[in-house]
């Protein structure tokens, strides 16, 4: 017996062998100015007023769209914002100081005093799924995608942001504290703010240095 074939099958490899022609889309110099200009300030240099709700929301919508092979959404963020800062950065504070015996007694507020430096800090969390067919790399650099486009996202609207990845992101138990499961890894802290200084930028690699263009061997 004959198995008939989806009416949708045909039609893709119609279309996948029929001769294609560009449609007309709008460039964005905007946006092409924004990237070749955006520049991380140090954390002290980002401060009141954050985003607001709404803000925040658009940020993060627009973090979410990124590739992500698979449709597997392997990764998501947890917000810190307000006095829930406050209140992290003194379970971290409790947490280092039994990690660290003897620790300095001007280090005894230092995770909650980075925590309150940016008035807002998204952590983009990483939760790959060994299961999925989808190399778990792949998986990896998505949520790289999300943070990047988070910050991309924050300093089109007039905030600046700063990716940072410290002790509360590597260390297991600090990370838990947050919210992260055992089963997934922290990408980066995203701190953001209100720029309160100009961003001076920074020597960057010259084209030949990182590009190389492949040729086939004769």
């Amino acid at each position: 017996m004959t198995q008939s074939v989806p009416r949708h099958h045909h039609q893709t490899a119609a279309t996948a062998t029929a001769p294609l022609t560009p449609i007309a889309v709008a460039s964005a110099p905007e946006t092409l100015a924004l990237l070749e200009t955006r520049r991380s300030l140090p954390l002290r240099a980002l401060v009141e007023p954050g985003p607001d709700g709404a803000e925040l929301d658009r940020m993060l919508a627009i973090a979410a769209r990124v590739p992500d092979h698979g449709r597997l959404v392997p990764w998501r963020f947890i917000v810190l914002e307000g006095e829930a800062r406050a209140v992290a950065g003194d379970r971290l504070d409790a947490l280092y100081a039994t990690q660290n015996p003897g620790l300095a007694p001007e280090k005894a507020h230092m995770w909650r005093d980075y925590l309150l430096r940016a008035p807002v800090t998204v952590v983009v969390v990483s939760r790959t799924d060994p299961a999925a067919k989808i190399p778990e790399f792949n998986q990896v650099l998505s949520a790289g995608a999300a943070a990047m486009n988070l910050v991309i996202a924050a300093t089109a609207m007039g905030f600046s942001a700063l990716w940072l990845l410290k002790w509360p992101g590597r260390d297991a138990d600090a990370a838990a504290l947050l919210g992260v499961a055992g089963t997934e890894k922290v990408a980066g802290f995203i701190h953001m703010g209100r720029p309160a200084a100009l961003a001076e930028d920074r020597p960057r690699p010259r084209l030949d240095e990182v590009v190389t263009r492949w040729r086939p061997e004769p």
